[in-house]
């Protein structure tokens, strides 16, 4: 890497279970975005590489490189905890392959983590001492920033949370998108976790079924987070947390609750680049 890179500019990579988005990050400011799809098998070093291709452009413009990915990271070192939402090799050397491809230092977090790290420095988390992110798409993740610390590690997995420990079922396969989508199917509509909401935006009582039954799985959720770590504030994120009414959906189960039970819920200001944001900001040499 030459030494003219911009020194606060981070090549950004968001490696989920349904795709995989690179871009330019400095700030909330994002340019030169490429997305795939992610594959379903394979070599992880395949996947990057097949991005960096596609942006012959990147080349030069970035200081580091830092990752943000569904699973745990720890020493640089990746592995699924669910593999039903990504599967890939135990104990990948993530941070090495990516230093390699991009020529650069690196860096790697799970995506959850890096989009509470996201929030809290730069969208709804501003202001707080301590927050939980919790985003709630393809499946479940969370991160904690705690007396402004990320909390690394296996901390804020809250989709691998269960109701009975003899069940080994995770509550992300039982109200996230991969889990709607199975649902509706086993009703006899194959569709996914966007046509659930389609459906019951037109009042399909079988849809409208299937999201109370998440939104009331994850209330109970952040019930318990707020009783266990007493965040000032919940950030909700990810493609079926910021779907039209779900926070709502999911408030209206506190009802029954002590006020000082009751968890705070907003939405996440970044979106769907709240991990490549905060991976930037932790790349980056003064965070």
């Amino acid at each position: 890497m030459a030494n003219s890179a911009p020194t606060d500019t981070v090549l950004a990579i968001d490696i989920g279970g349904t795709k995989i988005l690179g871009a330019l990050v400095s700030g909330t400011t994002i340019t030169e975005p490429v997305e795939i799809a992610t594959p379903g098998s394979g070599d992880p070093r395949s996947w990057i590489a097949d991005l960096f291709g596609r942006a012959p452009n990147w080349h030069g413009r970035y200081g580091r490189v830092g990752a943000a990915v569904t699973g745990v990271v720890e020493d640089g070192h990746w592995s699924a905890l669910n593999p039903k939402t990504l599967s890939i090799p135990s104990n990948y050397p993530l941070t090495e392959v990516l230093g390699d491809l991009a020529g650069a230092p690196a860096i790697a977090l799970n995506d959850a983590q890096a989009a509470a790290w996201g929030e809290y420095r730069l969208g709804a988390g501003r202001g707080a001492e301590s927050c939980v992110f919790l985003t709630i798409s393809t499946g479940i993740g969370g991160g904690v920033v705690a007396g402004g610390q990320l909390l690394s590690g296996m901390a804020g997995h809250f989709g691998q949370f269960r109701a009975d420990i003899a069940d080994e079922t995770p509550i992300e396969s039982l109200a996230a998108g991969r889990w709607m989508a199975e649902a509706a199917q086993a009703q006899g509509y194959p569709t996914d976790a966007r046509g659930v909401f389609a459906a019951a935006a037109q009042g399909d009582a079988w849809a409208e079924s299937i999201i109370a039954l998440s939104a009331g799985r994850i209330a109970t959720l952040c019930a318990n987070i707020q009783l266990g770590l007493a965040p000032e504030r919940i950030i909700i994120g990810g493609s079926i947390g910021l779907a039209p009414g779900f926070i709502a959906r999911i408030a209206a189960s506190f009802s029954d609750l002590p006020p000082r039970q009751r968890p705070v819920l907003v939405a996440a200001q970044l979106g769907g680049q709240a991990g490549i944001v905060g991976i930037a900001q932790i790349a980056l040499p003064s965070n």
